[in-house]
């Protein structure tokens, strides 16, 4: 079982059915699953868009979506069906592992990271976080990389409010800044 999934079990659910007062334990908050976002400049060469879909494999572990334009766009020199972008969706133990790699090794990469801000949730109870470039995760090889690319990380949760999502995610050990404080 992966190390989260079973810190979540055996702490993260005593505590907040304690803190929350839940009845149930299904009442209780969860991950359901992790979405990585990558936007591709529609321009980069066919090596380029291969190299960038390789390090989000080796990142996720899962082979990523091509993401392709539905409508022509003449100002942005976009045809319909070019591709435009690559997802992953990360569910049960590779979502744990994924979440376990994000908190314990790469945030803490960042240069001058102090956490991440609290409020980017949506109402809703998930959490989304942008990354500058693939390279900070440590199955990236630096010198392999053709094109620096950002992504998108948003985190979804059964939480109704933001509040209960902020609670699971820093039990889940979510490295929060203090409310008014920038991160990186």
């Amino acid at each position: 079982m992966a190390r989260l999934k079973d810190k979540y079990i055996k702490e993260v659910i005593p505590e907040l059915t304690k803190l929350r007062g839940y009845v149930n334990p299904m009442q209780v908050p969860r991950m359901v699953k992790i979405v990585i976002n990558m936007g591709i400049n529609s321009a980069v060469e066919k090596d380029v868009l291969k190299s960038l879909l390789g390090d989000l494999a080796k990142i996720t572990g899962q082979a990523p979506v091509v993401r392709k334009a539905r409508k022509s766009i003449a100002n942005f020199k976009l045809r319909q069906g070019m591709p435009v972008g690559a997802m992953v969706t990360l569910r049960g133990a590779r979502m744990y592992e994924f979440f376990d790699r994000l908190i314990n090794t790469v945030l803490p990469r960042l240069r001058d990271f102090r956490g991440v801000l609290p409020t980017a949730f949506d109402g809703r109870g998930n959490y989304s976080l942008g990354l500058g470039e693939q390279a900070i995760f440590p199955e990236i090889n630096v010198d392999e990389v053709k094109k620096v690319q950002g992504m998108d990380i948003s985190i979804v949760t059964t939480a109704k409010t933001d509040e209960e999502a902020r609670e699971l995610l820093r039990l889940m050990g979510m490295p929060f800044t203090a409310a008014g404080n920038r991160s990186a």
